[in-house]
């Protein structure tokens, strides 16, 4: 979330910041600093309750070792009333402390300043391209045929036991998803991330901490009798290893890797764009998560697109990287870039992953703090990668290689998956 005190030193540029992404924060605003004003207000008072209190403790203690009982009692009478004010007072600085952090939740996070000015999708910006766009024969089909013609997914199965968005892998179909949960995290381990297999349900702090929570609470999977959620990405965990700690600036930057089944309620996706794998409900996915000095965040960002390029060279799927305008950028991200694979039998590019830089957005939700040799603790940057999601990589890895022998696979997957054709 935003500091209190930038919001007050900067008020009208987060308000401008804030209308990038499409979001009215003038009222918000307004009335997160006018309450913040009372619990300045409230701790004030408290604060000069609370010494007075000290003194006449003081003045008590110091009655009594000469023997003036009868003052001191005085003394003692007064302190016990200023005791009860002091305990009124705590209640109510608790309550505009609450009130100040539920505010400050529904604020998202500022967008960079190089962040396109957009509403829409159609808005984002493409700032790199590669990769050819293949020629399939004439006979060329989606991949939610292929995944029948060849027994490998079995969407009917899924229905039947789960519901809509379930997949069922089989045969191949399940040693190919294998194969690229292993080459995924081999090409993070070798890029310097430590690897991880966190737990795929949170506590709601950990919502909260990350920036799912209040805000995508609505597409997550909420298990009620235990108040947990099931993650919708594992940048969640992940991230939150690092709540309420303080790092050296030394120990950066920490790098994290994880794979993971993730969970997303989707409400509201229907039609031809959530055929197939093309929109899931639960997914495999393999995320990178980095904790960086806020002088080094943008570089490191850089650094992040760079390893999703390699990943997709690696694949041999041609791809684009856009830009995201404000109006399509997540709740908690400043800069998002999202790469795009083409699907050619579907004709269209399909979203595979996201790079992003938060800044100290989330951090300020976590306490995620470093200091330096010297000075205060300060919130660090943290960056997230999706690296990659897999149902519709398999989509265009199935689409842009079938050939009348089968789906013939790229290199890099032959050797985790022992065989060079899906046949």
């Amino acid at each position: 979330m935003l500091q209190i005190n930038y919001i007050r030193e900067n008020k009208q540029e987060v308000i401008d910041r804030l209308a990038v992404k499409h979001f009215n924060g003038q009222a918000v605003i307004n009335e997160i600093i006018e309450k913040d004003d009372l619990r300045k207000k409230y701790q004030a008072e408290l604060d000069t309750l609370l010494a007075e209190a000290n003194l006449l403790a003081k003045q008590t203690g110091d009655l009594f070792k000469v023997g003036k009982a009868a003052e001191a009692n005085e003394l003692k009478d007064k302190s016990a009333a200023i005791k009860e004010s002091t305990r009124s007072l705590q209640e109510l600085l608790n309550a505009a402390e609450e009130a100040v952090k539920i505010l400050l939740y529904q604020v998202p996070n500022l967008p960079h300043h190089s962040v396109p000015k957009g509403r829409t999708p159609e808005e984002n910006i493409t700032v790199f391209e590669e990769g050819a766009i293949p020629n399939l024969p004439e006979n060329a089909v989606p991949h939610w045929e292929l995944t029948k013609k060849y027994d490998i997914i079995d969407f009917e199965l899924g229905v039947k036991i789960t519901g809509a968005g379930f997949p069922v892998y089989k045969g191949k179909g399940s040693r190919l998803q294998r194969a690229l949960i292993n080459f995924f995290l081999d090409e993070a381990v070798k890029s310097g991330y430590t690897e991880f297999q966190p737990p795929l349900m949170v506590n709601e702090a950990s919502g909260y901490g990350t920036g799912q929570l209040p805000d995508k609470e609505g597409q997550m999977y909420h298990v009620g009798i235990d108040n947990l959620y099931l993650i919708p990405t594992a940048e969640v965990p992940i991230t939150n290893l690092h709540r309420d700690v303080i790092y050296k600036s030394d120990d950066f930057p920490i790098k994290n890797a994880a794979y993971s089944q993730c969970f997303r309620r989707e409400a509201g996706s229907y039609g031809k764009d959530v055929r197939g794998l093309n929109r899931l409900h639960q997914f495999d996915k393999v995320e990178i998560v980095q904790i960086q000095h806020p002088d080094k965040s943008y570089e490191t960002l850089d650094e992040m697109v760079e390893h999703v390029k390699g990943l997709l060279r690696k694949l041999e799927l041609p791809y684009r990287i856009l830009k995201l305008c404000g109006g399509d950028m997540s709740f908690s991200s400043a800069l998002t870039y999202d790469f795009e694979v083409y699907s050619a039998a579907q004709k269209k590019w399909l979203e595979v992953s996201s790079v992003s830089n938060f800044e100290s957005f989330q951090s300020n939700r976590l306490k995620l703090r470093y200091k330096e040799k010297e000075g205060k603790p300060q919130l660090a940057h943290t960056l997230n990668g999706s690296a990659l999601a897999f149902p519709r990589i398999v989509a265009a890895l199935l689409e842009n290689n079938q050939t009348e022998k089968g789906i013939k696979l790229p290199k890099a997957l032959v050797n985790y998956t022992g065989y060079e054709y899906i046949d």
